[in-house]
Order: C-alpha cells, then structure tokens, then sequence
C-alpha cells in the first residue's frame, strides 16, 4: 500500500525566504488576502482552516500579526534558523521600499495628487481585507461554535472597537475568553 504523499512545504530555507519576501512585496496596505491567498490557496502549504488556526494566534501574539505567522511558520519548518529566515524575508524588501518611499513622499508630499493616491490604496486595502474575510469565513462550518454565537462575538467586536471605541486590550482578552469557553463546552467529552 502506498503511503499517502507528503503535505507541500518550503523546500529549503532560501525558498522559505523567496516565499516571504514575494509575499511581503504583494501586501501593501494589508496582507491578509496576500498571505491566505500564497500560503492556502497557491503554494498549499496550509489548509484553509490550519491558516484560521495559525492566523488566530498569530493575532493574540503581540507584534504584527504577519511577522509571528512567518516566525510560527518558519520554526515549524525549519526550526529557529527557519523563523529568522522567513521573518528575514517579509522584513528587508520592504524595509528598503519604505526607506525609498519615505524619501519620495518627503519630495511630493504637498502634491493634491499623491495625497489622492494614498486615499484610494486605502479604499483597495479595504476592499481586500473585506474579501479575505469573506473567503476565510467557510471555516467556519466546521468551527466548533455555533454560528449564530461566531456572528455575535464578531459583532459585539465591531461595535465595541469601531463605534463605541473601547480599545482593544479591554475587547479582545473577554470576548476572546468567552470564544474560548464556549468551543471548549462544546470539545470537552
């Protein structure tokens, strides 16, 4: 009987850090999408609802949540020089895009049409951030909360982040804890 193929990944640090780097070249404004679309959907080195999973405690980490999804990914691969790899390849390209860039804003930064350019890439990260949440929500089918208690987690967030503007770390660790108590409920035998 034939043994079921390996599960893609990196093949080496140096595509680890290509990987990274063209990810990190594609994620202006935000990255979600980006990085659900490469590491999910085209090089398949995580399924949809490992990438929830992975993406989730990358967010509760402090630090960017890209760099402790790289960090987390890379160790898992390839150990500590993995992390330093991938963090290495999401940090330097832009690093020195920014650096260029900070010189050419400083240069045109009083031109109406530069200040119209920042304002529409805004509305396009929006737009993405919004479809990769939508693509990300069919792993909810198989998350152990039920779906009407998800939406309702998901919507005292949003109100309490961005109407009633109560900051995060007061948000985050009870409704965080309420997610956790409940899939716990429902996993325990």
């Amino acid at each position: 009987m034939d043994s079921p193929p390996s599960r893609p990944r990196p093949a080496s640090l140096t595509d680890l850090f290509v990987s990274f780097t063209v990810l990190a070249l594609q994620g202006f404004g935000g990255v979600l999408p980006v990085v659900q679309h490469e590491l999910v959907e085209r090089k398949r080195w995580l399924t949809q609802e490992e990438f929830v999973e992975d993406w989730a405690v990358a967010q509760i980490m402090p630090g960017p949540n890209v760099v402790n999804l790289a960090l987390t990914l890379g160790a898992r691969w390839f150990g500590l020089r993995g992390a330093l790899a991938a963090m290495g390849g999401l940090l330097a390209m832009p690093l020195v895009l920014v650096l260029l860039l900070a010189v050419v804003h400083a240069q045109f930064k009083d031109d109406p049409a530069v200040g119209g350019a920042l304002r529409g890439m805004a509305a396009v990260s929006a737009g993405l951030i919004a479809a990769a949440g939508l693509r990300l929500s069919s792993a909810l089918a198989r998350n152990p909360i039920p779906l009407p208690m998800c939406i309702a987690i998901a919507a005292a967030g949003f109100v309490l982040l961005a109407w009633v503007r109560v900051p995060l770390l007061w948000v985050l660790p009870p409704l965080g804890l309420l997610g956790c108590v409940l899939a716990w409920r429902r996993l325990r035998p």
